[in-house]
């Protein structure tokens, strides 16, 4: 069963109140914290928390100014250096010492930023379909939705609109869009559904020209087992990427899944078993 939890997550010159849910016992040591993509939720991994609840302690934050977290004053704040901060927080919120972390997109890359910080609380990293380079041309296309609000008059209008922009995250079921809907709006002063993110946070990604980023000596830092998911049709995690991070840094398991491009949404039984697997299998060193 789902519960709801926050805390106050100081950051540089400002604190903002975090939001996550809870899956599983909280008592279980073994704990998972599971990180959302760039404009996305806590509750995008429902259905991956629901099943890894049965094993682990299951958290998912919302990233500040997404979800049910507060929104930054300071703008500039949205970085994802100061959300690993804010992540490392929340683990020492929690009273535990070592998670297994799952991150979606920009969560791949504040899970990459903590693996590879020298006291690690990451002992297995599972990143699905993002690296250590990212094409411009990809970040153009981001450009094309994120940082806008639409509304909609009703929550079958913004699950046509969700399944649209994130046609990435592969073949779901129209009771999946309608989920992603119903946790990504809120009814709004008009009686208009808006999404529940800060346009302001991916201002600093949209902002000149878009250039090639790569930042290849956060992966080769790493040392814990990583498991990569790649959708097959990603043009963000590139092909070439993600057989590189394979042959160097962190040992490394590579996993193409089929009919998703960017990203796969873990919300199918066979991605979610997947993970479960993998989880189970995995040493830790």
């Amino acid at each position: 069963m789902m519960r709801e939890g926050s805390f106050a997550a100081p950051g540089p010159g400002e604190t903002v109140r975090l939001a996550y849910t809870e899956w599983g016992s909280a008592d279980n040591p073994q704990v998972v914290l599971c990180v959302h993509g760039l404009t996305r939720n806590a509750r995008d991994f429902d259905e991956l928390a629901a099943t890894l609840g049965e094993r682990y302690r299951v958290i998912c934050p919302d990233v500040a100014g997404r979800g049910k977290s507060a929104w930054f004053t300071n703008k500039a704040l949205y970085a994802n250096p100061v959300y690993a901060d804010q992540m490392v927080q929340l683990i020492a919120h929690l009273g535990v010492s070592q998670v297994d972390w799952i991150g979606t997109s920009m969560g791949g890359i504040v899970g990459m930023m903590v693996a590879a910080r020298p006291d690690t609380p990451v002992r297995r990293l599972v990143i699905n379909d993002v690296g250590p380079f990212i094409p411009k041309e990809a970040l153009t296309r981001l450009g094309h939705y994120v940082g806008k609000r639409p509304s909609f008059p009703t929550l079958e209008a913004a699950a046509d609109y969700v399944a649209e922009v994130m046609a990435g995250f592969g073949r779901l079921t129209r009771a999946q869009w309608l989920h992603l809907a119903r946790t990504s709006y809120r009814t709004g002063a008009n009686g208009m559904l808006e999404l529940i993110y800060d346009p302001d946070a991916v201002a600093a990604l949209l902002s000149g020209p878009q250039k090639d980023v790569a930042f290849w000596p956060v992966w080769m830092a790493i040392r814990c087992p990583v498991l990569l998911l790649r959708g097959c049709d990603s043009d963000l995690l590139l092909d070439q990427t993600a057989v590189a991070m394979t042959r160097r840094g962190p040992p490394t398991e590579l996993v193409e899944v089929d009919g998703c491009g960017h990203a796969p949404s873990l919300m199918t039984a066979e991605q979610v078993n997947l993970i479960d697997t993998w989880l189970s299998r995995t040493r830790i060193n």
